[in-house]
Formats: C-alpha cells, sequence, structure tokens
C-alpha cells in the first residue's frame, strides 16, 4: 500500500480527534517535518510510527490501515 494512502488516512484520523500537525508531532515525538512528509505522502510511516499514531489519536490499526 502507498505512501499516499497512508498519508491521507493519518492526516483524516488526526484533523478528525482535533490535533494540529504540531501537536500530534510532539505526541509522537517526532519533528513536525517528519509528519507533514508522511500526511503528503513523502515518506511511508514504519510500524514503530503507525502504532504510535494509532495509541495517541485512540484508534485501531484496522480504522487507520488505508489497505481495506
Amino acid at each position: 500500500m502507498g505512501a499516499e494512502k497512508w498519508g491521507r488516512r493519518i492526516r483524516a484520523f488526526r484533523k478528525l480527534k482535533g490535533y494540529t500537525q504540531m501537536e500530534l508531532a510532539k505526541a509522537l515525538g517526532y519533528s513536525v517535518s517528519v509528519l507533514g512528509e508522511v500526511e503528503r505522502g513523502a515518506r511511508k510511516p514504519d510500524e514503530v510510527m503507525v502504532q504510535k499514531i494509532c495509541d495517541v489519536l485512540g484508534v485501531s490499526y484496522e480504522e487507520l490501515s488505508p489497505d481495506k
């Protein structure tokens, strides 16, 4: 599955949960530029990052995964 699909899903859930990019990046322990690259589809998130995003946003991997 492509980085673009992951990025769109992560951005959508971030906005749905009321986080700015800066707030989510800080909660995850990543820089805003890294999160921005992921959301734009320039970088595919690794499994560790995906799990952190799920934990912070309170969603399951299945909900976040674009492979449905």
